[in-house]
């Protein structure tokens, strides 16, 4: 079935976007000792296109579980290669494939006014995607001391991200 043409650029522009976001928050650093903290905004886009088909949407303004995977792993993609950090690339897909997959099975069980939670779980999820990538690509189990604070901040800044994510979503339904 082929995907209309609105429908495409309307995931074209949900991509460029992330990227946007995901650029310029790699040129932010956080002055935490841990390493691997970011604020995940470009997660917002991801929401968004995740959730759409409830904003009450037309069809072609609506996506799919897997339109929002093309555009989560088109974003991964290109941000790995315009930042130039291609040598995390492996944490990056790791993690975003973990807490998109949470997230998508989370969308079943959530309403409207709780994509913030679903936020949470995907960031949370996020954090232990990279933590095994981590763990699996050194060899060195004890990088999963880092666990605890990357799920503290996973959940705040999920939360955060899940929450903007919700309030653009009733805006724009």
């Amino acid at each position: 079935m082929k995907t209309p043409i609105k429908k495409l650029i309307l995931m074209a522009a949900l991509t460029a976007a992330a990227l946007i976001i995901f650029i310029i928050e790699a040129q932010i650093p956080l002055p935490l000792p841990v390493p691997g903290v970011k604020l995940g905004f470009a997660n917002i886009i991801t929401l968004i296109a995740l959730f759409s088909s409830r904003a009450g949407n037309r069809e072609e303004y609506s996506l799919t579980t897997a339109n929002a995977f093309m555009i989560l792993v088109s974003r991964l993609i290109l941000g790995a290669m315009l930042t130039g950090r291609l040598v995390t690339f492996a944490f990056s897909i790791t993690g975003g494939l973990l807490g998109f997959a949470a997230q998508a099975i989370m969308k079943r069980f959530v309403s409207d006014k709780q994509v913030w939670a679903c936020g949470a779980v995907g960031a949370v999820f996020h954090n232990i995607g990279q933590i095994l990538a981590a763990m699996l690509l050194t060899g060195t189990p004890a990088i999963a001391a880092y666990l605890p604070v990357l799920i503290i901040a996973g959940v705040i800044t999920g939360i955060i991200t899940g929450l903007v994510a919700q309030l653009t979503l009733a805006r724009i339904g």
